[in-house]
């Protein structure tokens, strides 16, 4: 029995949810998210502004896409509600940020500035030069972009320099040694 899957997905007053088939389409203040289900082992009914989903059988694998199928069609509305965000440390002497039109322009040490195009649907904010906010309806790529921006600079272990999430400890190692 799925522990996340019995409970229903609560559907707030400024959300429109739709069910087309084999998808479930949400639509709020954020934008218009989807997400396509396996009908062939969930099934999905909208009732009094909620969201059921349950397994069409017994099967492990019709009890293993009950819970995901609802997480998803949970992450969607919740999306395009409330949003989802990732902060972003630059840690390092000269390593800064800053944000022109739809690119992000990184300082990172290298001979050249990185730039960094933003996709459609997310915005990103320096609050500082060394603080980036990542947000957006879909969890998937604002977690995506925080990611390829983070890959640009690591953060290292001697000196703990690079692109960082916030909250993220480093490992630090200790230097050589005379």
């Amino acid at each position: 029995m799925s522990r996340i899957g019995k409970y229903p997905v609560v559907i707030p007053n400024d959300v429109t949810v739709a069910l087309d088939n084999d998808v479930v389409k949400a639509k709020g203040k954020l934008g218009e998210l989807s997400v396509k289900f396996d009908a062939g082992h969930v099934s999905v009914k909208i009732e009094d502004g909620k969201v059921v989903v349950a397994p069409l059988s017994e099967s492990k694998t019709a009890r293993a896409l009950w819970g995901t199928t609802r997480a998803e069609i949970n992450t969607i509305v919740k999306g395009v509600h409330e949003g989802f965000k990732k902060n972003l440390e630059l840690v390092g002497v000269g390593y800064k940020a800053r944000v022109a039109g739809k690119t992000l322009v990184l300082s990172l040490g290298f001979s050249h500035d990185v730039n960094f195009e933003i996709p459609e649907g997310i915005s990103i904010v320096c609050a500082s030069p060394t603080q980036l906010t990542i947000s957006g309806a879909d969890k998937q790529l604002v977690g995506q972009i925080a990611q390829n921006i983070r890959k640009y600079r690591k953060p290292e272990p001697y000196k703990g320099k690079g692109i960082k999430f916030e909250g993220e400890s480093i490992r630090r190692k200790e230097g050589k040694k005379k």
